[in-house]
């Protein structure tokens, strides 16, 4: 089937949402829901009506409106009139009733609910109503949590800022009570002279400073004004406040003792600068025009190399990476098989499912008339328990008969663009390679936890590589590790310790960790987070041989598979729940759940 268009319209033409899968046109489509009013007339006993070049079929909705698909005439009428009753249920459950003025204020909503149902080109995708409905509401569990997060890092940095901001007053607040103490018991002066009198030397004169508190004298308004309210405490009267005067030979320097020089009279006259003739003025012009140059031929003239990048952030020292080669065989054939599983935190498998694709991605012309076979009679026999699924435009017959892969029709691979054939699933307990056994439990004195953690590799047939298993530890404070089995890694800044292995195969598929921490909650490691590669796959599928369409003569191809986590991590069976399809550890909403970072797998740098 292959639809044009899909639109409501009113009785009289005009239309309210259309939405068109194929290239076409404004006047052609406005022509053609022009048209329909006219070729529908006062009979309806069928629901669609045909003319040269296409066909129309319809249902009449509440209030004189139609819900209308435009197709070609080749079209099969079944699959349309299908698609048609699944489109005459979601229009009223997105809009919430059939009116004018609600089919206009929901109609975005209504365009994205037809992309749903139908692809670009105006294929039928196999989805349902209540598929519908969830990939409309867009609601993702991660970005709930990585809002959460964000929040409590800010509120963290607030309450920090807050913290800090005390902190510097009462410094400052701490300093000037300091200056103040010594100013007031500084050296001889500041009141501390004889009697009475004015207390002054012959040949000297002692200011509210008195000289006092020795070499570069601790002057200044605080220690004046201590001075002199300390010398009418016990110099008796102004005499002793005014600061007694300084032996000759002791040593500290009165600001006052030097006469004082008469201030320059203030010059009025306008001032020129004057500018002399300089070598090497030019310098900065010449350097941003060669920069400038420079930045025009990707040139990195006149920047210092970059120091070395532990983030992966792009700042190595080593030269810029070269762009990448184009490839260098006709056509690209990838298998990925993705696997998500839930465990609980005995090492029980709660949900598991693996999701595989065939992808080929034609680089050159004679990759584009490729045909992959695939061994579809040892899969029927040996892989009964997996379900295969071939893309609408693949020849199904010629799938089902002999495992060819070819597009419908004789029609080429789009060159350079990656396309999913065929797609198989998987839902089992025995699809997990890997189990995660994880007890952390009070030690009984109060403040630390004793952690015991284990994996098994259920599925001996399978290597994996770099294996890693995150957790969180619900503080900052560093593990002391008792015993392990491979390296390990601790960031302090989002208290996560990473237990890592090259490999995991059937000679070490087993490895404990054993450590203890600071803390009373136990439910704060979890959950745990997975992650692994590996080059084998779970379903026996094999390419058997990829062949031209036109001379059946080998194309030279490459092959890649791999089989990667989508989402494996390990939960608290006693608080964890599922909600919306999300796994989530159970807590309370404004409780904080430890995730990983996204950039904490690259921090981590394993020797």
């Amino acid at each position: 089937m292959v639809v044009l268009s899909s639109a409501i319209i009113t009785a009289s033409g005009k239309a309210l949402v259309s939405r068109q899968f194929v290239e076409m046109n404004r006047m052609r489509i406005e022509g053609l829901l022009a048209a329909f009013p006219k070729l529908v007339g006062h009979a309806r006993q069928h629901t669609y009506v045909e003319t040269e070049s296409v066909r129309y079929v319809y249902q009449p909705l509440e209030n004189d409106l139609f819900l209308l698909l435009i197709t070609t005439k080749a079209s099969n009428i079944v699959e349309d009139l299908s698609t048609l009753r699944l489109l005459a249920k979601v229009v009223p459950d997105v809009a919430g009733s059939i009116h004018e003025q609600s089919i206009n204020e929901h109609a975005f909503e209504l365009i994205f609910a037809f992309d749903e149902v139908l692809t670009a080109g105006g294929y039928r995708e196999e989805v349902s109503l209540s598929a519908i409905r969830t990939n409309l509401l867009m609601d993702s569990h991660e970005e709930k949590m990585h809002v959460m997060i964000q929040e409590s890092k800010q509120a963290a940095a607030r309450e920090e800022m807050k913290k800090r901001s005390k902190d510097i007053k009462e410094r400052q607040m701490q300093q000037i009570r300091q200056n103040f103490m010594q100013g007031a018991g500084g050296g001889p002066g500041m009141g501390g002279g004889g009697g009475g009198g004015m207390g002054m030397a012959p040949g000297q004169m002692e200011g509210f400073g008195g000289g006092g508190g020795g070499p570069g004298a601790q002057g200044g308004f605080a220690a004046a004004a201590a001075g002199f309210a300390a010398g009418f405490d016990s110099g008796g009267g102004a005499g002793g406040g005014m600061g007694g005067a300084a032996p000759a030979s002791g040593g500290y320097q009165n600001w006052d003792s030097q006469p004082a020089q008469p201030a320059a009279p203030a010059d009025d006259r306008p001032k020129v600068v004057a500018k002399g003739m300089k070598l090497g003025g030019v310098g900065k012009k010449k350097d941003n025009l060669m920069a400038a140059m420079a930045a025009e031929d990707n040139l990195g003239f006149g920047k210092a190399p970059a120091s070395g990048d532990a983030f992966g952030l792009g700042l190595g020292s080593a030269a810029s990476a070269a762009p990448a080669a184009a490839p260098s065989v006709p056509m690209v054939v990838a298998l990925e098989e993705k696997i998500s599983c839930h465990m609980n935190r005995e090492g029980g498998i709660e949900s598991c499912d693996v999701k595989g694709t065939l992808t080929l991605t034609a680089n050159t012309e004679a990759g584009s008339a490729g045909v992959v076979v695939v061994n579809k009679a040892h899969l029927a026999a040996q892989a009964s328990a997996f379900t295969f699924a071939t893309h609408p435009k693949v020849n199904k017959p010629g799938y089902e008969k002999d495992g060819t892969l070819a597009l419908k029709g004789g029609k080429g691979f789009p060159v350079g663009r990656p396309v999913g054939v065929l797609r198989w699933s998987y839902a089992g307990d025995d699809a997990a390679p890997l189990t995660i056994n994880c007890w952390p439990e009070d030690d009984g004195t109060g403040g630390v936890i004793n952690v015991n953690i284990e994996f098994e590799l259920t599925r001996p047939d399978m290597v994996l590589n770099d294996v890693n298993i995150v957790l969180p530890l619900g503080t900052t404070s560093p593990p002391d590790i008792h015993e392990i089995d491979g390296v390990y890694k601790h960031d302090p800044n989002s208290g996560m310790l990473c237990w890592h292995h090259d490999r995991i195969d059937a000679s070490n598929g087993t490895g404990s960790l054993e450590f203890s921490i600071p803390g009373n909650d136990v439910d704060a490691f979890f959950p745990c987070q997975i992650s692994f590669r590996s080059d084998g796959l779970l379903c026996p599928v094999q390419i058997a041989s990829v062949t031209s369409s036109a001379t059946g003569a080998n194309i030279p191809n490459q092959m890649t598979q791999q089989f990667v986590p989508e989402s494996i991590n390990v939960r608290n069976a006693r608080h964890a729940g599922v909600s919306g399809g999300c796994l989530h550890s159970g807590r309370a909403p404004t409780e904080h759940v430890a995730y990983p970072p996204a950039n904490f797998m690259n921090y981590l740098q394993f020797n």
